[in-house]
């Protein structure tokens, strides 16, 4: 039987073949004296498999580099190497150290330790730049205020014992323990039933319960003088344990509060997904990088013993130590058995990793020459990653790859880009053979990717009916998916005889329609599959089996994602995205409804850091645009505002409220009225309550209506409206109509002139009486290729129909249903060479203002605001383009220079 936890770095098996090994170990142990038992352990760690650890790291990587002349020359770089170049995360590299220290998910005994690494848990927000938002990682936890201080280095200079058996110690309890692991996790199973045989078979006082976030900081930091723990790592990754999803009776306290889910501070808007991020987020900080160090000197390094243990108050009982007490020398069999108890109830001290002091994290702030500690945005270092940047994506000016029918699947890989059609999916690792279907015959194929030649023909596969969909989550495993409604997993043989068959390891039963999409994650070891009845059904990877089923689509799912870092789960269905928590909850959703026919044919999830805020979900729409998506919190009325308040209001403003009843005719539609998660009145609210906001327009009723219809009507202006980013500094290279209609102008000139930096790292307010926090899926951008413009002369822009991201996040590559791919990465010259309608324009033959023909007398002229063609009379014009960051006066047509001109007057307006 085997154990699994799922956490921000995939999933930590422990299987059975761990578990019996450890108990050899004991037996050999006991049986087994001097030399003899050395050998064995020096057999075990070749009895281990060649997978990477749970920290990303080989099983024999050294924690200090060798000495040895040959690791020099082959340039061998130890794990602590790796942290401080900042090749791995902190979680990674603590993760490896409690590993080598000879702590795992094994043994709560010996359960991986992390630090305490915050101590503001009243704010509504956290300021990762101040560090007095920080625990003193050079500190332990008994040691964070004065006064606690000041009574552990009284008993330890007071002590005495009169049979000189124990020595001196600060701290008689312990920081890790079987009971501190069980009450963290207690609303879990099967740790709820290892707390209750912990306790004697119930719960323990509520008063004592781990209840709530903030009051475990202040009982381990400063009022209970028997409490020192630190945390355990699914503080950083496993949300689930703060939820009382299992309805347990946990009792109440002595002033009457019952227990449930765990208390979060305020800054984790009652999310405890949020709360997760947020602290993952701080541990991955520069403050802690720069600081993270001296912690790692107390828990594994020179300070855990000696002299330097004293002087720093990191003392503790004698029993905690590994080596201290040789258990099968006590001749006493009630000592033997109390001492064995004592360490197995109070804790172990980690292995000593390190007997220097432990080198310090080259953080970004100080290689920048900066204040260590000090937080450098993503967006405003010279780094290229795509989501980071766009309001700046250049396209490649010729496709990187054309295919003759439509893309259906894009890999980036080290060599570079590879991408098939619809009809073909790529077999892993290689990625150098194909698996096509799709075939009148209703064979399948086993071909080359370099010369597309079939070398295998699978006609077994007939009996299922059409195959629609396929993938290959592995070499061994082909899924397929199609008008049978069922998901048939398949096994490919490795062996010469088994080579040319296929080989039905199970039909996964559960829709009732076609299966249109199919989707798999090894991390989580799941598949997911979207078919025509409108639902979703997870599937188990390892035992081949139904875990659960994700309703409320309104349309056949066409597209699925799964983010490897967290788990989440992407679907789409018509013009919907719907978010689900690995477990299969509904986290959010969204209508990408723009007010024409448009559906989601394909989509993408960002997995650079799971705790970026800036991380987007990107979707390929038929009407040839991609879209970017962001998760965000906003403020939403806990019931809503009555009606004939907000009409009474709106007249104080008529010519304002007239434009959102236009714009609001013009874009809005029956499907976008029934989506609960856009119309809501709620972004208005939150929208004029942001800090980052300068306005000094009034907050009147006329701005709560307008903005109502920005949050009502599904177009992409509506969203960045609600988004709280003007068009100019949110919308990066695409192509806006003014012409269409000067009623959308009006909308985005109460807020243009927010700076683009305080927006994007806007923090939010605190939480308005009568409101709640609400994790919402926001618009951010868009981008389009030239034959995506919504103009005349391409009235059919080309679908989009895969999408891929390079493994540096520095591109983003999109395919199209005319077989060519194209990609996108940040521009050197923002807004010069970047925008799209700068690629050549040979379709345009004459002026779209006074259709004069263009010919060797009569040049075209490219508008640099819309991308438009005019002749040398309608761009005579010139103005800055602050949408493009163009400073200096460019060409434009006359249309939009009185448009630029108009927003140039607006912005100012206030200022003056």
């Amino acid at each position: 039987m085997s154990q699994s936890y799922q956490g921000g770095q995939g999933k930590v098996q422990v299987n059975s073949k761990e578990r019996a090994a450890f108990l050899h170990m004991k037996i050999l142990r006991k049986y087994i004296k001097g030399d003899t038992f050395c050998r064995f352990l020096a057999v075990v760690p070749s009895l281990t498999d060649s997978s990477e650890s749970v920290s990303g790291q080989r099983p024999n990587t050294s924690v200090e580099q060798g000495s040895g002349l040959l690791s020099t020359l082959v340039g061998e770089k130890s794990v602590t190497q790796r942290w401080e170049r900042g090749e791995i995360s902190n979680f990674q590299y603590l993760m490896h150290l409690n590993t080598l220290a000879g702590r795992s998910y094994n043994d709560l005994m010996q359960y991986p330790v992390f630090p305490w690494v915050l101590a503001d848990y009243d704010s509504e927000e956290l300021d990762l730049t101040n560090p007095k938002t920080f625990r003193n990682l050079a500190k332990p936890m008994g040691a964070q205020t004065e006064d606690r201080l000041a009574q552990y280095k009284k008993r330890y200079k007071d002590w005495e014992d009169p049979n000189g058996e124990t020595p001196a110690y600060h701290y008689g309890t312990h920081y890790s323990s079987a009971m501190i692991v069980a009450s963290y996790l207690v609303r879990m199973e099967p740790f709820t039933q290892i707390f209750l045989r912990l306790q004697g078979g119930h719960f323990d006082l509520a008063d004592r319960m781990f209840h709530s976030v903030r009051e475990a900081w202040y009982s381990a930091s400063k009022h209970n003088m028997a409490d020192v723990k630190e945390l355990i790592p699914e503080f950083f990754y496993l949300p689930e344990f703060l939820l009382n999803s299992n309805n347990f009776d946990l009792g109440c306290k002595q002033n009457g509060t019952k227990l449930g889910d765990v208390i979060l501070p305020p800054w984790a808007k009652g999310d405890p997904r949020e709360f997760i991020r947020v602290h993952r987020e701080a541990l991955e900080c520069d403050f802690v990088s720069a600081h993270l160090h001296e912690w790692i000197d107390l828990i594994f390094g020179y300070k855990q013993q000696g002299p330097a243990a004293v002087e720093a108050v990191n003392v503790f009982h004698h029993l905690f130590y590994e080596g201290q007490v040789d258990i099968y020398n006590i001749n006493d069999p009630l000592k033997e058995t109390a001492t064995i108890g004592f360490i197995n109830n109070f804790g172990q001290i980690p292995k000593q990793l390190f007997k220097k002091p432990h080198p310090p994290k080259r953080v970004r702030s100080r290689l920048n020459g900066e204040a260590a500690g000090t937080s450098v945005p993503p967006g405003s270092t010279s780094d290229k990653i795509f989501f980071h940047h766009l309001d700046n994506l250049r396209p490649s000016l010729a496709p990187v790859k054309e295919l003759k029918e439509p893309v259906g699947q894009i890999v980036c890989t080290d060599k570079g880009i590879l991408a098939v059609e619809q009809n073909k999916v790529l077999i892993p690792p290689t990625w150098n053979k194909t698996f096509a279907w799709g075939y009148a015959d209703l064979s399948c194929r086993l071909g080359t990717y370099e010369s597309d030649k079939a070398v295998i023909v699978y006609e077994c596969l007939s009996e299922w009916g059409q195959i629609l969909c396929a993938i290959c989550p592995n070499p061994k495993l082909v899924i397929t998916g199609g008008t049978s409604t069922a998901v048939c997993v398949w096994e490919m043989g490795i062996s010469k005889e088994k080579a040319k068959a296929l080989t039905l390891k199970q039909a996964l039963l559960g829709h009732t329609d076609t299966v249109t999409c199919l989707t798999a994650s090894l991390a989580y070891h799941i598949i997911v599959s979207g078919s025509r009845d409108r639902t979703c059904i997870i599937w188990d990877l390892n035992k081949l089996s139904f875990l659960t089923q994700l309703r409320g689509h309104r349309a056949p799912v066409s597209a699925l994602c799964i983010n490897e870092l967290t788990g989440d789960i992407v679907s789409c269905a018509g013009t919907y995205i719907h978010v689900w928590s690995i477990n299969g909850s509904p986290t959010a959703s969204v209508n990408t409804f723009t007010g024409r026919s448009q559906q989601i044919m394909c989509c993408f999830v960002s997995e650079m850091n799971e705790w970026d805020t800036q991380n987007v979900i990107v979707t390929g729409h038929s009407d040839g645009v991609v879209r970017f998506w962001r998760m965000e919190f906003l403020q939403v009325p806990e019931t809503p505002a009555p009606e004939p308040a907000e009409v009474l209001e709106m007249q104080e403003d008529c010519q304002e409220a007239q434009i959102g009843q236009e714009a609001h005719e013009e874009d809005s539609s029956d499907s976008d009225a029934d989506d609960p998660c856009i119309g809501q009145d709620a972004k208005l609210q939150e929208s004029q309550s942001q800090p980052g906001s300068t306005s000094h327009r009034p907050r009147s009723a006329s701005n709560r209506v307008a903005a109502a219809w920005s949050a009502d009507s599904g177009s992409d202006d509506s969203r960045r409206w609600s988004d709280q980013l003007s068009l100019d500094e949110k919308d990066g290279f695409i192509f806006v109509n003014y012409s269409e209609g000067q009623a959308k102008i009006h909308p985005h000139a109460q807020v243009n002139h927010l700076h683009p930096s305080c927006a994007e790292a806007r923090h939010y307010s605190k939480l308005k009486p009568g409101y709640r926090w609400e994790r919402q899926l926001v618009f951010r951008s868009k981008l389009t290729m030239h034959t995506a413009f919504d103009r005349k002369d391409n009235a059919h822009p080309a679908e989009i129909t895969a999408l891929g991201i390079s493994k540096d996040h520095s591109r983003i590559l999109i395919g199209d249903g005319r077989g060519r791919v194209f990609s996108w990465s940040v521009s050197d010259q923002p807004g010069r060479s970047a925008a799209d309608h700068w690629v050549k324009d040979e379709g345009g033959d004459s002026c779209s203002g006074c259709a004069v023909r263009f010919s060797l007398t009569e040049r075209r002229h490219h508008c640099r605001n819309c991308g438009q063609l005019f002749c040398q009379k309608c761009s005579r014009f010139q103005s800055e383009i602050k949408r493009l960051k163009i400073s200096s006066p460019v060409r434009v047509c006359q249309n939009c220079f009185y448009n630029l001109q108009h927003e140039r007057g607006l912005e100012e307006g206030p200022r003056n």
